[in-house]
């Protein structure tokens, strides 16, 4: 919901007015329910919890949870939108500190590594788990989000290839999927032994896989 400020002169009557302070507790609860429903996705899936669920933990009645997000499909495209984003960011940051294509690819695995470490999984890997029960629009920014990752990853691999730091066969597309599809099965089969060492020796081992070893 988009909330808009009107500069009300004297003498003026305002068309609606929306107390600075009422909408920060408006948003405040929003990014509350943002906040424990992804948990709650991480943890259990999207079909496995239900707006009563998220309504106990933040301490609100599910009415005031449907005024923020009408139903589960809006709430379940909100999540993905700010997770998509938040991992936009991530990868802003590994691009600005992180100089060399295998050291790029050491930090995208270490995002997958550090939700892991917290006993959750990739939001978007187990939305992808329950894609067919998901609403369309929900659908679309779940692929979205692995389409731009493929695209940040295939760009970094054709890098890594042209400096001669990344070593594989084939279009750097097809190498970037390959190492999406096998972060997030690692994560998944890691996920029983809850052991995040088991993860990170997966990741090294694909990873080494297309790094040229230092001379």
């Amino acid at each position: 919901m988009r909330v808009v400020y009107l500069l009300i002169g004297r003498g003026q009557d305002p068309f609606i007015t929306i107390p600075r302070q009422a909408s920060q507790r408006s948003t405040d609860t929003a990014q509350r329910i943002l906040d424990v429903a992804e948990r709650l996705v991480q943890e259990r899936g999207f079909n496995a919890f239900s707006y009563a669920h998220v309504a106990g933990e933040v301490g609100i009645t599910t009415a005031s949870l449907h005024y923020h997000f009408p139903g589960k499909d809006q709430l379940g495209r909100a999540l993905v939108d700010r997770y998509t984003q938040r991992f936009g960011e991530a990868l802003d940051a590994i691009e600005s500190n992180q100089p060399t294509a295998p050291e790029r690819l050491s930090a995208y695995a270490d995002l997958y590594a550090e939700t892991f470490s917290t006993d959750r999984m990739c939001l978007c890997g187990m939305l992808a788990a329950d894609f067919q029960t998901l609403a369309e629009p929900v659908r679309d920014a779940v692929v979205a989000f692995f389409d731009d990752n493929e695209r940040w990853l295939t760009l970094v691999l054709a890098d890594g290839r042209d400096e001669g730091t990344l070593r594989f066969d084939g279009p750097a597309s097809a190498t970037a999927r390959m190492l999406i599809g096998s972060l997030e099965g690692a994560l998944l089969i890691a996920r029983p032994y809850a052991d995040p060492e088991r993860f990170r020796s997966a990741a090294a081992l694909l990873l080494s896989n297309v790094t040229v070893p230092a001379a």
